[in-house]
């Protein structure tokens, strides 16, 4: 017979290798779109960095957006 105070442990791997692979995604979003910018930004003619940034910014929400999205589907 079951306690009605406990809660029984989720089978699986831990909750924090869910998170430590979400850190890596977020982690690899950000590094590949700024990566992005950086080599269109070497192409151009441009002495402002205006195509670093834009990409560097845009994988962040991206990235951002990713994560919210997963958060979402852990409420469900």
């Amino acid at each position: 017979m079951k306690e009605e105070g406990k809660k029984e442990k989720p089978k699986g791997p831990p909750i924090y290798v869910k998170y430590i692979g979400l850190s890596f995604q977020l982690f690899g979003v950000i590094a590949a779109g700024t990566w992005f910018g950086w080599w269109i930004q070497s192409k151009s003619e441009m002495k402002f960095p205006v195509w670093l940034l834009l990409f560097c910014f845009l994988s962040i929400i991206v990235a951002f957006y990713q994560l919210w999205k997963s958060m979402q589907q852990d409420n469900k």
